[in-house]
Order: C-alpha cells, then structure tokens, then sequence
C-alpha cells in the first residue's frame, strides 16, 4: 500500500515522450493518402494539455531532438499552456515519430521510435527544477517499454520516499514490448502509484481472462488510493480504499478514439485535484474524453463550459441522456 500523500491543488508533472504524428488528409488507409497531416503525439503531453485547459498548472518534462520536429512538438505543446521549461533538446538523438493508419476495424498506429530522444531519458530528469512543488506526477506504462533508463526512471519515480504523489496510467502498447512481458513489468509499478487507470480491455490482454469486472482489476492492485478501470464506451469505476463508485459514459459522435483515454485521465485529475466528489470526477473524465472522441487530432477543444458545469451537476437521467455531438 503507497504511503498516504495528500491530494492537493497544485502544478502537475507529466513525464513521457511525445512525437511527431503523420495522419492521412483526408482520413483513410494510410497505403492510398496522397497527403499527411503533421500533429503531435504523446500520452503525457496529451494529459498535460487537457490539464492546462481545466485551469490546472500543468508542465510537462521529456527530450526531443535537436530537429524541425522537435522545435514543433515543443511549440504546441507550449501554445497550450503547458510549461515546457523541463523539456531538454538532445543534439545527438531524433525526435520520435509515429504514422496513423485508420482502417475500417479502427486505427493502427505505426512507431518509429527507437533511439528517439526521449528514450535515453534516465532518472536524473526527475531532479530536474520543474520537478520541484508538484503537487501530481504523471506517469504512463508507455515509459518503461521504450528502454531500461526510461523503466529505471519510471521506478525511481515510483520509490516508497517520493515527495509527491503519482498517478499511473497503464496504457499497455503491445507493439512497444515484443518479446518482452509487458504483464510482469506494467502490474508492480501500477500497485506502487497513488492513482491508477487502466481499461477493462487492456487488463485483460495484459493479466488474462479471470479479469471479467472492474473488481477483479481491483483484487490484482490492491495498492493505489485511487483506481480508475475505464470499461470502453459502457462506464468508468473508480474505487478510493474499499469504496466504488460507477459513472456511465456519455453518447459520443466517434470520429476517431485515439487520445480518448489521455483525455479522461486529465479530467478526472483535474476534478480529483479541485476535491470534487468522486462520481463527479469520473463525470469531468468522460467529458474531457469526448473532445478527443470528436476529432482526429489526439487533443481537442472541451465542450462548452456551461454544458460542462450543468452536466456535472445532472441528475442520473439527464446525464445517461445526453448526446455529445
């Protein structure tokens, strides 16, 4: 069981790599575009924005390359708030970068990351002057897999004497892994954070088919203060000690679900920061989680915040029969 460490309002940390992202223009196959859109792409930077865009100081730490995709990857994440004082520009190794490949079964998405910037990051970036006075670190399962300095950053910044508290969200890429257990490395890290979210989906694949219920993920990580099992388009569960709370999701009009679960992480620490009750944090998650659902960029703009605040204070019919559009 982690120690207890508070909760507070304050500057998150969002440690991980982003890249440069190519997507189709317009969406399809990747194989008949004659046009690709240049974005970014990365699961912390991706919390960190939707963070900064809920009002929470968020910064996010990492490397890029001393490269055109790095100064763009660096910009946009700073237009959107986010303090980017602790990403370093590492003059030897490229900037990652990924392909989006949608297809008819969803989107597949094609790395090409290895020996990136961001994968020589080590633990010494956690002593890093942005590090100081965060009230949340956030960390994600993608991390480890990208090599052992990252993993040991990851441990280092999962150690029982932390000054801070962590979430984790587990974010299990199979592609990242090959032959290597992505189970036996993703589930004592997620058990030593204070925060977890892991989807009911990924639990599975990671940890087998006796997890049939956000309970039994529960069993697996008795750890973490807070644990979040996302189940798809069907609800979310949180449980903060014994206690659980289930909100369904909203109606979503899908255009492209990368970025869904980045998006719902931030809302539920935002509303987990600002104190407000559980079921309402879990509230604000899936409405942060339907920005990304309704664009192909992995961040997109929140709904209007008069919608927001009147569906966080809905009753249970008026919120299962909301339409987001």
């Amino acid at each position: 069981m982690s120690t207890q460490r508070p909760f507070r309002f304050g500057p998150v940390v969002c440690v991980g790599e982003t890249m440069a992202a190519l997507a189709p223009d317009p969406l399809g196959p990747l194989d008949g575009a004659d046009l690709l859109r240049v974005d970014i792409a990365g699961a912390e930077s991706n919390v960190a924005l939707y963070l900064a865009d809920h009002g929470i100081p968020a910064r996010w730490v990492s490397a890029v390359g001393d490269d055109p995709f790095g100064r763009r990857v660096r910009a946009r994440i700073a237009a959107g708030g986010v303090d980017v004082s602790g990403v370093r520009t590492d003059p030897e190794r490229p900037t990652g970068l990924l392909l989006k490949d949608p297809g008819a079964h969803g989107t597949r998405v094609r790395y090409h990351r290895a020996g990136s910037a961001a994968s020589a990051l080590t633990p010494d970036v956690l002593d890093d002057p942005t590090m100081a006075g965060a009230a949340l670190v956030h960390l994600s399962g993608i991390t480890p897999a990208l090599s052992p300095g990252c993993r040991a950053l990851v441990e280092h910044a999962l150690r029982p004497d932390r000054p801070w508290p962590v979430s984790f969200d587990v974010n299990h890429r199979s592609a990242l892994w090959a032959d290597r257990s992505a189970a036996d490395v993703l589930q004592p890290l997620a058990d030593r954070a204070d925060i977890v979210l892991v989807g009911l989906d990924e639990a599975q694949a990671l940890w087998g088919d006796g997890i049939t219920d956000a309970q039994r993920v529960r069993d697996l990580l008795p750890g973490p203060r807070v644990l979040v099992v996302k189940d798809g388009d069907r609800a979310a569960t949180a449980f903060v000690g014994a206690a659980a709370r289930s909100v369904p999701a909203l109606t979503v009009r899908v255009v492209e679900p990368v970025g869904a679960g980045d998006a719902f992480a931030a809302g539920f620490l935002s509303g987990l920061l600002r104190q407000l009750p559980v079921d309402r944090a879990l509230r604000l998650g899936h409405l942060t989680a339907a920005s990304a659902l309704r664009v192909t960029a992995d961040h997109g703009p929140l709904p209007d915040p008069a919608l927001v605040a009147a569906l966080l204070d809905a009753d249970e019919e008026t919120w299962r029969a909301t339409m987001i559009d």
